[in-house]
């Protein structure tokens, strides 16, 4: 079975170190093309490029800037039966979605059609839900919508962070993935609509939904509103890294909140904040109380 997997930051990274340890290498890589990366803006190079040069694997690795009528033939040239797409974060046109003979299997990190979009992991905490899961679907010219392969659930504690969680469904969906690729290549899997009508969306969470007014923390924090306390501890497991939950002080300085728990009667216990400009502190110093 030949394959090429498409895919860029760290949850695609371990999503294909799953697939190299079923003994499954792709055929070629296509992710985003280098990036300048931290204060010296060095430049970096994707987490799943860096994996197959570790790992010795002298295979193709394409990375352009733009799905172009030159990339699509090279993809042709490489004559794969499968494309493999795993956080990619590219909107695949017709023309290259028509490309592999046996389609394109997509990895999404719900249990589909809930949480389609770019965020499930996070809206997935935000949600406070006991259960998730990951997606093993066919794709289409929709987001997210085209007919499943392959589910399994994975159960949650409640006090799981993005990259926590991240982290395991990418192993999770890593491991099916692998199952479902052999499968499906000897034609024994076949592939199950959604019920479109209980499809549920998500989208891409910007700094300013990451806010939080000082009032709410206040609350939050003295015990005296158990949902907001509860609100904001999920907005800082689903948020941080990024885009990095905040609230801004009397006055004015940007106050990072960046570990939380709550207490047995409900109550916020900020762990650690950072006050702009500043290292990391314990508890709510930061903030002035």
């Amino acid at each position: 079975m030949r394959y090429t997997f498409f895919g860029t930051p760290d949850f695609a990274r371990t999503v294909l170190e799953e697939l190299l340890r079923a003994g499954l290498p792709p055929v070629a890589l296509v992710s985003n093309p280098d990036r300048p990366r931290g204060r010296g803006l060095t430049l970096a190079e994707p987490p799943t490029k860096r994996l197959l040069k570790d790992s010795g694997f002298a295979i193709p690795i394409l990375q352009p800037e733009e799905i172009t009528p030159a990339f699509l033939e090279e993809l042709r040239a490489l004559d794969t039966e499968i494309f493999v797409v795993a956080a990619y974060s590219k909107i695949l046109p017709p023309e290259l979605i028509a490309i592999p003979p046996r389609g394109i299997l997509g990895v999404h990190p719900s249990l589909l059609p809930a949480l389609r979009g770019a965020s499930p992991i996070q809206q997935t905490i935000l949600d406070g839900v006991s259960v998730t899961g990951t997606t093993i679907f066919l794709i289409d010219e929709k987001m997210d919508h085209g007919p499943i392969l392959a589910r399994e659930e994975v159960a949650l504690t409640g006090r799981e962070t993005m990259p926590d969680l991240s982290r395991t469904l990418a192993v999770r969906s890593g491991a099916l993935l692998a199952a479902t690729l052999s499968r499906f290549a000897t034609d024994e899997i076949l592939p199950v609509p959604q019920d479109h009508a209980r499809a549920t969306f998500t989208k891409k969470f910007s700094t300013a939904d990451a806010f939080v007014p000082l009032d709410d923390v206040l609350r939050a924090v003295r015990g005296e509103d158990g949902a907001v306390a509860v609100r904001i501890e999920r907005m800082i497991r689903a948020l941080n890294p990024e885009p990095g939950v905040w609230t801004t002080r009397a006055d004015g300085a940007r106050v990072k909140l960046l570990e939380a728990s709550l207490s047995p009667e409900g109550a916020l216990v900020l762990e650690t904040t950072q006050l702009e400009g500043k290292p990391p502190a314990s508890g709510s110093g930061p903030l002035g109380f």
